[in-house]
């Protein structure tokens, strides 16, 4: 059997190295639940904060004789990072439980396409959050774009093209039938374009939840899990009418996604995600939950579980 899991992580960089050890570390012990379940994994990661402060590092230590990298490396970068990180924890967390596993992180490109309308209507937030007047600054400074964030702060936005083929994916396919458990695609992988059979980088962060739902596609997964802050959705959130979604089809997710009751920026590309991967493969689940979660879900089928209608 062959799951596919999305597991969104987000470690602020200015943060200690231990710090960011220690959380990577908890999360490979939930994660390698699933190996432990007898399935097989693929992991895919955020890279909001640290490809934002990298691009932040890179524009303040810009010269002639040491130009800054620029977006697609730096995603890249922080791609390698974070999976050696999530590598290292997962095989730790094995070698604890005396599982004979082998883990490997896969640096991954994303093709998109050049016409996409993102790239002239920047929307994906990045990197940290300032206040309203250093992100001011910042504007005037560098000519970025920030925009207001959840109510958490304010933070540059790139443009967000959508991926339409992750051109590893054979790689990985592979890689996961030899029982090898696979970090890929992370912080929604590198933004390539193609011309004439050549592939070249361009200026763009995709989407982690759109990038990991092409993904579980092209590899035929059968269950997308997407891990989140909350065990639940909610509609009516925070409301006195608050209601928690466990069972639902598709047709229920697009009712509510109509009457708005999914954040942009923060649920919605998740219910997005769940919906296009059902509808595409009808057979399979996608499900939304958080990384403390697993257990009960493994057990007892907790969290918010999307089908077909």
């Amino acid at each position: 059997m062959l799951w596919h899991l999305a597991a969104m992580l987000f470690f602020q960089t200015t943060l200690a190295l231990t710090h960011k050890k220690k959380a990577l570390d908890q999360t490979a012990e939930h994660l390698v639940q699933f190996v432990a379940n007898g399935d097989e994994l693929i992991v895919s990661h955020g890279n909001g904060p640290q490809v934002g402060n990298l691009l932040i590092q890179q524009q303040e230590s810009n010269s002639v004789k040491n130009p800054a990298m620029p977006l697609d490396s730096c995603v890249a970068m922080t791609q390698g990072s974070i999976g050696y990180w999530l590598q290292n924890s997962l095989d730790n967390a094995f070698a604890k439980r005396k599982m004979t596993k082998e883990t490997v992180s896969l640096v991954t490109q994303v093709i998109v396409s050049k016409d996409d309308p993102a790239f002239s209507r920047p929307t994906k937030p990045i990197g940290p959050f300032l206040s309203k007047e250093e992100a001011e600054a910042e504007e005037k400074k560098t000519g970025a774009t920030f925009i207001e964030d959840a109510g958490r702060g304010y933070r540059k936005v790139v443009p967000s093209p959508k991926p339409l083929y992750i051109k590893e994916h054979e790689a990985i396919n592979k890689l996961v039938e030899s029982g090898v458990v696979t970090v890929s695609a992370g912080g929604g992988g590198i933004s390539v374009i193609e011309k004439n059979g050549e592939f070249t980088g361009v200026e763009a962060v995709i989407d982690k939840d759109f990038a990991s739902l092409r993904l579980a596609e092209m590899v035929e997964a059968n269950l997308f899990v997407i891990l989140t802050g909350v065990d639940h959705v909610f509609v009516n959130f925070n409301q006195p009418n608050q209601e928690k979604l466990e069972q639902v089809t598709v047709s229920e997710l697009e009712k509510w996604k109509a009457e708005k009751q999914f954040a942009e920026g923060s649920m919605l590309p998740k219910i997005e995600a769940a919906i296009e991967f059902v509808k595409s493969r009808p057979e399979s689940r996608a499900v939304i939950t958080s990384l403390e979660n697993i257990e009960n879900f493994l057990q007892n089928g907790s969290g918010t579980v999307i089908t077909a209608d």
